[in-house]
């Protein structure tokens, strides 16, 4: 990291990043580019669940994995960042309305984590089908014998529903093709012509939820989405479907999915998020067999690191170069004379086109 000056575009990353002896716990999320690159860049001093005024003030970027966003984080900071980097898709913590306010810019990384995620959905549908959980304890409490109880259900075949059909889920269309699945979707923001071309039927979700072998969650989080999946629409899932949640917690009814499993009103599930997280320790699906669970980390691999790390860092670049980059997610705000202003300075320094790469 070089020597901070006025004239310099300077970098904070979120503290959660670091264990406690100071390793990045994520391994290589390509910071080097940003040395590369000649951009200044620290560790934010604290580890903190929200960014406030004090941690950003003076920052030009803050590239960040878990703390929020809020209002609070632009009170006090005179000049607060241009960009907020985040690493990975998810943005229900950062308050948009507050940094489109302030002319700041919010970037996601859906180049970075389509595929990893995509992946790791997929690995979680095969688990559960295959009652993984149940059989590796089996094993580890010498109860062998037990195993003819555990028979699974092949994927080929099968139909799967997708609640969301964006980049991710549309990754994990092409996964599933060997399996020579059928595939339904609810996606109200999905054009007819792109679903068609990747031979998804697009449906409304009471229709996905009746009519799957296995749904899968996979939509943002917002205020129309939480407890999209709630009981009402599990009691229309078949009682052989099992459902899967790689999207957020609260996407899902946890409660009512507790009492589905409970009475057998579906097969099984498969959550890599939860409501709260993490889970208390005495919630009941931390005790079920026909529940595969995994601590919101199923994607996490260095593939994951690298590819959300790699998008983030060119999202900082192209900012620092008086560009607004790629996967802006309050597009207001590049309207915002506030963020022209800033950029226009940037611009000026780096003989770039303004605006360049919008």
């Amino acid at each position: 990291m070089g020597a901070t000056s006025a004239t310099e575009f300077t970098v904070g990353v979120s503290r959660d990043f670091l264990d406690a002896d100071g390793r990045n716990v994520w391994g290589d999320i390509r910071l080097g580019e940003l040395d590369a690159a000649g951009i200044d860049w620290h560790y934010l001093p604290r580890d903190t669940g929200e960014l406030l005024g004090k941690d950003v003030d003076g920052l030009d970027a803050v590239l960040f994995a878990g703390p929020a966003v809020t209002a609070r984080t632009f009170e006090g900071a005179g000049r607060p960042p241009l960009l907020f980097a985040r690493f990975g898709v998810g943005y229900d913590t950062v308050d948009l309305g507050a940094c489109t306010r302030n002319g700041a810019l919010v970037t996601i990384t859906p180049d970075g984590a389509r595929r990893p995620v995509a992946t790791a959905a997929l690995t979680l549908l095969l688990a559960v089908l295959h009652n993984v959980t149940a059989k590796d304890r089996l094993v580890r409490e010498g109860r062998w014998a037990e195993k003819e109880q555990w028979m699974g259900l092949g994927l080929t075949g099968r139909r799967v529903g997708l609640i969301g059909l964006g980049n991710t889920a549309r990754d994990l269309v092409g996964l599933l093709r060997p399996f020579e699945a059928d595939i339904v979707a609810y996606d109200p923001y999905c054009p007819p012509e792109v679903a068609s071309g990747l031979g998804v039927r697009l449906a409304d979700v009471d229709t996905v939820m009746a009519e799957a072998d296995a749904v899968i969650v996979m939509c943002a989080l917002t205020e129309e989405t939480r407890h999209l999946v709630d009981a009402r629409r599990m009691s229309l899932m078949k009682p052989t479907a099992v459902l899967l949640n790689v999207a957020r917690g609260p996407i899902v009814d946890e409660a009512a999915l507790i009492e589905a499993l409970r009475v057998r009103r579906i097969r099984g599930a498969g959550l890599d998020v939860f409501e709260s997280e993490p889970p208390a320790l005495d919630n009941p699906l931390l005790g079920m067999d026909n529940v595969v669970l995994s601590p919101h980390a199923l994607a996490w691999t260095d593939e994951m690191s690298a590819g959300n790390g790699g998008s983030a860092v060119r999202a900082v670049l192209e900012v620092a170069a008086g560009r607004v980059p790629p996967f802006v997610v309050n597009r207001d705000v590049v309207d915002s004379p506030r963020l022209i202003g800033r950029l226009a300075e940037l611009t000026a320094r780096h003989g770039t086109p303004a605006g360049a790469g919008a």
